[in-house]
């Protein structure tokens, strides 16, 4: 009588899953970096279609996969998202967000003003606050920047935006780390990144990423 052969479960891969705010251009960059610079097959990195836009509903999102059926030990979980202008995301808004993400290990990616600055840093060294998304979009020079490298104007749903920037990416995480750490150094022991503009973690997200 043949032996029965012993079957092994199958492997489960962990996850780093990330929640993004915005719907194209965070997408695109972040899906753009993986398939750049991750070839590897040790780990899966998934960016998360949601449908949720502002920071309490991206942080519960995340909340509430971590602690789905889906989800295994040593899963990552991130929230990337802009602090946009006062008027439209008030400091207890943002401040609510990262008290629950804090208390429930979800890693946030905060850009302050907005994601735009970190794209404007692949071109210069800027630490120029903005007020919002339209004030940088007038006053910086991305999109001059974006239609000289790209050869069209800029547009947040532009999927061939990474392909032309990446080669500036550790300019651009050189730039920001300086800007952060001149910010942090400047700032009440109370303040939140939401609290220095500018400011963005963009550079801490892409180590994660690089490191899973």
């Amino acid at each position: 009588m043949p032996k029965k052969r012993n079957r092994r479960a199958p492997q489960v891969t962990k996850k780093l899953r990330v929640f993004c705010e915005g719907e194209k251009t965070e997408p695109y960059y972040l899906k753009g970096y993986i398939r750049h610079f991750r070839n590897d097959h040790k780990a899966t990195i998934e960016i998360m279609d949601c449908t949720k836009n502002t920071p309490v509903q991206l942080v519960e999102a995340a909340i509430k996969c971590k602690n789905s059926n889906k989800s295994i030990k040593g899963d990552e979980f991130w929230v990337a998202y802009d602090r946009e202008a006062v008027s439209q995301h008030t400091r207890p808004v943002h401040l609510k967000a990262w008290e629950k993400a804090r208390s429930n290990g979800i890693h946030i990616a905060l850009s302050n003003i907005c994601f735009e600055f970190w794209l404007l840093l692949h071109f210069v060294d800027s630490s120029t606050s903005y007020s919002s998304f339209a004030n940088l979009r007038k006053n910086s020079n991305l999109l001059a920047e974006v239609k000289n490298c790209c050869g069209q104007k800029y547009d947040k749903a532009s999927a061939v935006l990474f392909e032309a920037i990446k080669e500036n990416i550790q300019p651009a995480r050189d730039r920001a780390i300086k800007i952060n750490a001149a910010g942090l150094k400047g700032a009440d022991h109370q303040c939140k990144p939401f609290d220095i503009n500018p400011y963005t973690d963009m550079p801490k997200l892409l180590d994660a990423i690089d490191r899973f």
